[in-house]
């Protein structure tokens, strides 16, 4: 018996590959987050006499309220995921508490893969663009961990499953 790594896949499905984006999308998150300590010690800096009390209080409270600034970007990166199987391509995208999407790809489907790495923070941090063409569309996912190494992986699990991107458009003439 085959293991369900969602709740969208079928019995006689097997994940091949499973992906997230780069951690830098938290970073909104990351610098609000910081905010929340140093706005917990306002008081006690603005006003001495209230005593080490406030200060470590304040201190407690900032990081709590730092940590509920940072939780959202947390929440949309974890549970944002692309997944592989040896039938299609996932994109199930997080967005808040109480939104997602789901993008499923048929690997049949695919007749391109293209991969960007742009700019110079993109390239210290490696992180880029996956650009997947499709007879009805393009699917661009930015801010790709490794993009070479996705890029990579995914045309060898399209080369094993007998799904060429180049040979995509061609019919074998069966039925």
């Amino acid at each position: 018996m085959s293991t369900n790594y969602f709740k969208e896949q079928f019995e006689d499905e097997e994940v091949l590959f499973m992906f997230r984006k780069h951690p830098v999308v938290m970073r909104v998150g990351l610098i609000l987050g910081c905010f929340g300590p140093l706005i917990g010690i306002l008081p006690a800096a603005i006003n001495p006499a209230l005593g080490f009390g406030w200060f470590y209080g304040g201190l407690v409270m900032g990081f709590v309220l730092g940590f509920l600034l940072f939780f959202p970007s947390w929440i949309n990166w974890y549970y944002s995921i692309f997944i592989v199987t040896d039938m299609r391509f996932i994109q199930i995208t997080q967005k808040g508490l109480f939104n997602k999407t789901f993008v499923d790809l048929g690997l049949n489907k695919i007749q391109s893969l293209n991969y960007e790495v742009k700019g110079l923070e993109a390239t210290l941090l490696g992180y880029g663009t996956i650009l997947i063409q499709t007879y009805m569309g393009d699917l661009t996912i930015h801010h790709i961990h490794h993009p070479a190494k996705i890029y990579k992986k995914l045309n060898e699990i399209l080369i094993d499953n007998d799904v060429h991107p180049a040979d995509a458009g061609k019919t074998t003439g069966e039925l």
